[in-house]
């Protein structure tokens, strides 16, 4: 194959990488592999901690695929055996212990996901229980001696990179990819295959994207997440309501646009020749096409424009049906029986906030009551994007 030059390579991995260490290194890999005609073996690992995919588990898989263009072979590791002792980096609660149903359930799930983004082709798909699980106790202890730390850490603390580190032994790994707050780890690596006698892996980190709400950073747990397997709809409408600044990070890490096109959008709405919003529409089509299609990024962005700017009702609204009660049917009791409410506190608070309509009227008191005693049929919107229609039966 013939490969590009070490510095026009460069170029592209480095948009949206936050460090490489170091980047003497890579380049030097770039140019004995083009002079070699041999492809570098780029590991990144995945833990199966969550069964959804979201934005910003793509931002490290989209420059994975980078790597691919360019030529190189990549590595999908899914940590199936570090899933089980759970990763503690940042004390996160997002990262539990896994039960081996759970990690090999979610492990499946991420094989389904991630070829959305990367080329099946290719990919190369392997699981660290490969050599990991077949560690002896003699094994781990060897592999520990080669390691030590500046401060007093448990256990549980010190075999996760050592673990994670001895993977790339066992692929004889070039460059590994991770976002910033696996750094420790990923360094760990490079002292780890210094012990073996291999040379060292590069490290290049990317940026932890930042949720829907522009500060934290996306976690499904958190309820900031853009799932890449949601629908168009969800994904158009979720993109929208995030804020301007926010939109040129998201153009940055989650298009395929160079940092130069980037630059001119930009411009072109300092200068109000573009409209921010317009802006926003166009990232939210470039993304739904990535994870569906473009036709279906363009019905997302028809059907939005139809129920957020015409005010109507979408083509697609969930039902409930519910039996008929003699008594009348208190409505924030309503909006928690078909899930629009967590509680009766939380219905009564969306109805004062004025956020919430029945048959197309706001509904102003909380007090209100709605006869269930006949078969009837209600539309019950809640915010902008919350549709249920509610049949009595």
């Amino acid at each position: 194959m013939s490969f590009l030059p070490a510095e026009e390579q460069l170029e592209i991995l480095r948009k949206g990488a936050t460090e490489i260490l170091r980047v003497e290194e890579l380049k030097a890999k770039l140019e004995r592999s083009r002079s070699e005609d041999q492809p570098l073996r780029v590991k990144v690992g995945f833990d199966p901690s969550a069964p959804d995919i979201h934005l910003g588990h793509t931002v490290v898989m989209r420059k994975m695929r980078h790597f691919q263009e360019l030529g190189h072979d990549v590595i999908f590791l899914i940590g199936d055996f570090t899933g089980l002792i759970g990763d503690p980096t940042g004390v996160s609660k997002t990262r539990p212990v896994l039960t081996r149903a759970q990690v090999e359930q979610n492990a499946e799930t991420y094989r389904k996901q991630v070829f959305k983004i990367l080329d099946p082709v290719k990919t190369r798909v392997e699981f660290n229980s490969q050599w990991l699980a077949s560690m002896s106790s003699e094994d781990w202890v060897r592999l520990a001696s080669k390691y030590t730390v500046a401060r007093i850490i448990g256990i549980h603390e010190f075999l996760y990179p050592l673990a994670q580190a001895y993977d790339s032994v066992a692929l004889k790994a070039d460059v590994e990819m991770g976002g910033t707050d696996q750094k420790f780890n990923l360094l760990v690596g490079r002292e780890i295959m210094r012990e073996f006698h291999l040379e060292p892996q590069v490290v290049l980190t990317m940026p932890l994207l930042e949720g829907t709400d522009g500060v934290e950073k996306m976690s499904k747990s958190l309820g900031n997440y853009i799932g890449i397997n949601e629908t168009p709809r969800e994904i158009f409408g979720k993109i929208l309501s995030i804020n301007d600044d926010l939109m040129w990070r998201y153009y940055e890490l989650c298009t395929d646009l160079t940092l130069v096109q980037i630059a001119e959008l930009k411009k072109g709405v300092a200068e109000k020749k573009l409209h921010p919003k317009q802006a926003k529409v166009d990232l939210a089509k470039r993304i739904i096409a990535d994870f569906h299609s473009a036709a279906e990024a363009a019905a997302a962005e028809a059907e939005f424009e139809r129920v957020f700017v015409s005010r109507e009702t979408p083509d697609a609204v969930e039902e409930v049906t519910l039996p008929c009660e003699s008594a009348p049917l208190w409505f924030p009791r309503l909006l928690v029986k078909v899930g629009l409410a967590k509680s009766n506190g939380d219905a009564t608070r969306l109805i004062n906030q004025g956020g919430v309509t029945l048959d197309g009227s706001r509904v102003d008191s909380p007090g209100l009551e709605l006869r269930a005693d006949a078969p009837a049929e209600h539309l019950i919107k809640v915010g902008k994007r919350r549709f249920i229609r509610v049949r009595f039966r």
